[in-house]
């Protein structure tokens, strides 16, 4: 194949083709409490084996866990619920960083955000460092917290987890 390549004098043109670059906004740090949320999940399972969810969400500049909330399966409005009840006790914040998994671009949540006139802060796929405050939020869950304990049961996570929170913050 080589030799009748060179017969040919065939060649291989290569194209550079330019990379397309969408503006990213400058990213927005937190100047006063309220001013910028974030939120994650954090995955464990209870002793039998069940993967339970964990919600964490906090507020960025006085690095206050806000909530720590508990479920087997997650939902839209799970996740709604637990926005509502945490924006009717702290007031909206103006902007809420997360990734883009499912539960946090779905067309409910992005409802509810827009009634309450708060911004999204998506990170770059693969570049957890752009949510660096939540992220060590979560390792701090997880190392300090749930790699010490077995639950029996999510209700059980939900308490102990609450408790963790209040001597967290």
């Amino acid at each position: 194949m080589h030799r009748l390549w060179k017969r040919a004098t065939l060649q291989v043109k290569r194209v550079k083709r330019p990379r397309t670059r969408r503006e990213r906004p400058p990213p927005v740090a937190a100047v006063y409490p309220n001013h910028v949320w974030a939120y994650d999940f954090v995955q464990d399972q209870d002793m039998h084996g069940t993967t339970i969810y964990i919600l964490t969400v906090m507020d960025e500049f006085p690095c206050e866990g806000l909530a720590i909330a508990v479920v087997g399966a997650t939902s839209a409005e799970w996740m709604i619920s637990v926005l509502t009840q945490l924006v009717a006790r702290y007031g909206a914040p103006a902007y809420l960083r997360s990734d883009n998994s499912a539960e946090f671009v779905a067309l409910a949540v992005q409802a509810l955000l827009a009634r309450r006139q708060v911004r999204t802060l998506y990170i770059d796929p693969g570049c957890p460092w752009q949510n660096g405050e939540e992220e060590r939020f979560n390792g701090t869950v997880r190392d300090e917290y749930l790699n010490l304990q077995c639950f029996a049961a999510a209700a059980e996570a939900r308490v102990h987890l609450e408790t963790f929170r209040h001597h967290y913050n």
